[in-house]
């Protein structure tokens, strides 16, 4: 018996790779918005939840931005949309 025989397996390879490409939906610091405003903003056009919020919203102040959504461009131009809507700048990076 060769070492590791015995946990062999067959293992099934896929032929086709599926190439999604995969966007950030950014927001930037501004000296408009409050932290409550940009933490709501994200809950409910992001679905974050509120600690994630926050989270987002201190790096947007400490970092002048985060990257708080991933996903298609086609998923998250609406989002960007609404948050832009609201006064906030993002980008679709």
């Amino acid at each position: 018996m060769r070492p590791f025989e015995q946990f062999e397996e067959d293992v099934e390879v896929l032929d086709e790779v599926i190439d999604v490409d995969q966007y950030d939906l950014m927001v930037f610091n501004d000296e408009i918005n409050t932290f409550d405003f940009v933490i709501e903003t994200l809950i409910d056009v992001c679905g974050h939840s509120a600690e994630q919020a926050e989270q987002c919203t201190l790096l947007i102040h400490y970092r002048g931005k985060c990257s708080v959504k991933k996903g298609t461009f086609e998923e998250l131009v609406p989002m960007r949309n609404d948050i832009c809507r609201r006064g906030i700048d993002a980008k679709v990076v």
